[in-house]
């Protein structure tokens, strides 16, 4: 079957690409309400785009009302944000930070989930305690992306908190992470999240 995009509507052509686009990464993603609160919410339009500078990039649409998300909102109006990759033990919070909620309330209230803070001198966010990794960021960019519109939003990565549980050292003495050990959690279409699975480590031709 070849699917002709531009016979579909913007919904139907995000329910084709999230079922096809598989699997991707989850950005759980702190930032600061300004009200003393903060949000939490998913994203699976999610990845890597450079290091150097170390760039990651969140895409981000409306509300059902037409108003932009609070995650969008708070990025550009305080910059600073904290990007968790949520490891599978957390898929209920995860999928719970999902829903829709009025501007300023705040996911926490709802979710048993213990935070940790950093250094003021880092970042003033705190971290989601039982993921272990979070990506530290600062707002680099955000590009406005068609009628609807979307945020493609741009973080500067200043720090990565990775759970000392997850790392081991190869015989040069570099840091790895070990992914059996952090267990991420991936997005498929629909309501299906995914996990690991069997791991396949090949060499790259010289």
């Amino acid at each position: 079957m070849l699917i002709d995009l531009k016979e579909l509507s913007p919904n139907q052509i995000y329910y084709q690409i999230i079922q096809t686009l598989i699997p991707r990464p989850i950005a759980w993603i702190l930032t600061d309400n300004g009200n003393g609160t903060y949000n939490l919410a998913p994203f699976s339009y999610f990845n890597g785009i450079s290091s150097n500078p170390p760039l990651i990039f969140v895409s981000i649409g409306i509300k059902p009302d037409g108003s932009k998300k609070d995650t969008w909102i708070n990025i550009n109006e305080r910059n600073h944000f904290i990007v968790h990759i949520p490891s599978v033990e957390l898929v209920k919070e995860v999928n719970q930070s999902s829903a829709t909620l009025p501007h300023g309330e705040s996911e926490l209230n709802q979710l048993n989930l213990e935070l940790e803070y950093f250094d003021p001198s880092i970042t003033p966010l705190p971290r989601i305690k039982k993921a272990k990794i979070a990506f530290v960021c600062e707002k680099f960019q955000i590009i406005e992306i068609g009628e609807t519109p979307q945020g493609l939003i741009l973080g500067h990565v200043k720090y990565i908190f990775v759970d000392d549980s997850c790392i081991e050292k190869d015989a040069k003495g570099r840091i790895i992470v070990n992914p059996k050990k952090v267990d991420p959690l991936a997005r498929l279409g629909a309501s299906t999240f995914a996990t690991l699975g069997e791991l396949i480590e090949l060499q790259r031709p010289k």
